[in-house]
């Protein structure tokens, strides 16, 4: 639920589980070296104190290139993982950009004046590649979404050609 449907509790779950410092350290492993994770989401009171998880597009692709190329876990563990992401509900930003029936495994995430989506897209004519678009201070989250999928739609005209 946390990936499919980003559901914030099975995040907290998930960030209350493992730790922060342990999901941080696991980010860093694989790449990721400029991602803080300090507590779980929608938590008022650690955001009070300036205690903000924060990350890069950067940090973001590396991680799911490392899923993608099956180095952020074993190969079947790589293949569950992009499953997953591949099941992810929301779908305006990059998959909107995408020819259909294309496959993309991608993750949102939203809080108020803030969209981003991250993804892996698998063309049939070539390797798979990694798109991540972070956007702030957009009118609405829809208007946010357009941007992504006309950026996405641009991203794959210039990879794999237009659809």
């Amino acid at each position: 639920l946390m990936i499919v449907r980003s559901s914030n509790l099975a995040t907290n779950l998930l960030v209350f589980q493992l730790g922060a410092p342990e999901i941080q350290a696991s980010a860093r492993r694989l790449g990721a070296d400029s991602i803080v994770v300090l507590r779980g989401v929608e938590d008022q009171k650690a955001y009070d104190r300036g205690l903000s998880n924060t990350t890069t597009a950067r940090d973001l692709a590396v991680l799911l290139a490392a899923i993608a190329q099956g180095r952020a876990a074993s190969d079947s563990s790589s293949a569950i993982m992009l499953d997953i992401l591949t099941r992810q509900e929301f779908r305006a930003g990059i998959p909107a950009g995408i020819p259909p029936g294309t496959r993309v495994a991608s993750k949102t995430g939203n809080i108020t004046g803030v969209n981003h989506d991250a993804a892996v897209i698998f063309p049939p004519t070539r390797p798979p590649y990694v798109l991540v678009i972070l956007t702030r201070g957009f009118a609405s989250p829809m208007a946010a979404e357009a941007y992504m999928a006309a950026v996405s739609r641009a991203v794959w005209a210039g990879v794999v050609g237009v659809p």
